[in-house]
């Protein structure tokens, strides 16, 4: 197991810090190893899911290292998730155990009625163990288990991870991320951008239980330290590239964005960064070559999605290079070439690649790519084709050097903050509103986050509402980030000819105009 022998390697040097802390990889070892054998000592056998919900914190890096060596599931869940998405989530996963801190218990309290798999609640806070009220606590589970070390072979088709997004039909789905798929996932990051090694510090202040979390296990591997931000706030994060000498980081274009209407980002020396990675959302060249004069030739992208444990298709420095100090500047509009051992292709609908410049529809197939959606055939069906292609929905063109260029989105789908955001979800909610007739739900553009989500309104007759009571309907309803940000009211919605919803003429009212129908 490579935590062992990283600890064995660089046992002094820091494998997280967080915090004013820091854990080094000796601990993370013992401390991994302690909380495998508290695992199997609750009864949980190779296979069982075990679900953590919390914002960022040490612990659930020890958590990911201590189910792998157990052979148990990882059932990671967004921490901005509200109430009803959670019990959503772990009814559908049915974990034998779940994780959480002080910002989630009640929520897990009151899903887990509900959930008859739940045998045991672990508290990473110690202050919240209270046997009569059923949570146990995470320190006293790892003082009470021995440090030796743990290590369950796993075969490489056996489940990691179920990595949770928003599905078309309303509900969860969970990305069944195998062994393999991690190990794939691993290589193409230790392999590609993100090489490092002792000295380098990663800087993550997005939810390590979503895209983030992909990046712990390969800098791990090569003895890097990670550095955990609780959340993201831009003086905070420039203040920790400049205190703690970051030399790699991860961001979303919102983030971004921020970064750059930051005061303190004239001021603070980032003389450190080596690589600023961008992905989960397309970025406009506008704002790329701002933060290119902002932060120095460091920019990278990546381009993938949980069904592909992490970034199948990257643009490098060096094409960042050529495009804002070279002469090719139509690929900052690219989201760049395969990465690793990724087979990434554009094809049409009947299978077949694309000519130059033709529009077709981005297909991954390699050891990365998932084994299909947790107790959803129809999905994974509908995912995956008979020769293991997976359609990601997005539509692109690739020219002659293998650059490919997202021109539009086959699915409903769309992407705000690097969140993935499903239409019908949201009309489901709307759809109970007293007041509304028919809605329909779409992306707008916006410079900071990309897309925001707009809520299209018919009212009953009779009825009135105003704009802020239906974003307010939404609360402790819908995540935060799936909430309508905007609603326009209209006396009908269009419809083609079979009398269906035509959710493409209501975005396309709202992109008219633009090259890409993606910001």
């Amino acid at each position: 197991m490579y935590i062992a022998r990283s600890a064995r390697f660089w046992p002094e040097r820091p494998a997280v810090l967080f915090r004013d802390g820091a854990l080094s990889y000796r601990a993370l070892e013992e401390r991994s190893n302690r909380l495998a054998h508290a695992l199997k000592a609750l009864g949980l056998k190779r296979g069982d899911r075990v679900a953590v919900v919390s914002p960022n914190r040490p612990e659930i890096v020890e958590l990911e290292c201590a189910l792998y060596k157990a052979g148990l599931v990882k059932v990671a869940l967004n921490s901005r998730l509200a109430p009803q998405e959670l019990a959503d989530a772990l009814a559908n996963a049915e974990p034998i155990a779940c994780l959480a801190g002080p910002e989630h218990r009640a929520m897990v309290d009151e899903a887990s009625r509900e959930v008859a798999s739940l045998q045991h609640r672990i508290a990473f806070d110690p202050a919240a163990a209270d046997a009569d009220r059923g949570w146990l606590s995470y320190e006293d589970l790892l003082a009470g288990s021995p440090d030796s070390h743990f290590h369950e072979e796993m075969q490489p088709d056996e489940l990691a991870v179920l990595h949770y997004t928003s599905g078309s039909t309303g509900k969860l789905k969970a990305a069944m991320q195998t062994v393999g798929n991690r190990m794939a996932s691993l290589r193409k990051v230790t392999m590609g951008r993100m090489h490092a090694g002792p000295g380098d510090v990663l800087l993550l202040s997005g939810p390590i239980t979503h895209a983030s979390g992909m990046f712990i296990q390969p800098m791990l591997f090569q003895g890097a330290t990670i550095l955990l931000l609780e959340g993201f706030r831009p003086a905070d994060y420039l203040a920790a590239i400049e205190k703690h000498r970051v030399t790699m980081a991860f961001l979303v274009p919102a983030m971004i964005h921020a970064l750059l209407a930051e005061p303190s980002l004239r001021t603070r020396d980032l003389s450190s960064l080596r690589l600023l990675s961008y992905g989960a959302a397309p970025m406009s060249p506008a704002r790329i070559r701002e933060a290119w004069a902002a932060f120095g030739p460091v920019l990278a992208q990546g381009y993938g999605a949980g069904e592909t444990t992490g970034g199948v298709v990257g643009l490098s420095i060096a094409d960042h290079a050529s495009a804002i100090e070279g002469d090719r500047p139509e690929l900052l509009s690219a989201c760049g070439r395969p990465l690793c051992e990724s087979d990434v292709q554009v094809l049409d609908d009947a299978g077949h690649p694309v000519s130059r410049d033709a529009i077709g529809e981005i297909c991954v197939r390699g050891p990365d790519v998932f084994a299909g959606y947790w107790r959803a055939p129809e999905q994974t069906q509908a995912a995956l084709d008979a020769h293991g292609w997976l359609r990601t929905g997005d539509l692109a063109r690739v020219d002659d050097e293998g650059y490919i260029y997202i021109v539009d989105r086959k699915k409903e789908m769309l992407v705000s903050g690097g969140f993935n955001i499903y239409p019908s979800e949201i009309e489901s909610v709307l759809a109970q509103h007293p007041a509304i007739y028919e809605v329909c739900v779409v992306g707008v553009p916006d410079d900071h986050w990309g897309e925001t989500v707009k809520a299209v309104v018919v009212l009953r007759e009779g009825a009135s509402a105003r704009d802020e009571e239906i974003m307010e309907f939404c609360r402790g309803r819908l995540a935060d980030f799936k909430r309508p940000r905007s609603v326009d009211f209209v006396p009908q919605l269009p419809k083609n000819g079979n009398g269906k919803l035509s959710r493409k003429d209501v975005r396309e009212h709202y992109w008219r105009g633009r090259e890409r129908r993606v910001n």
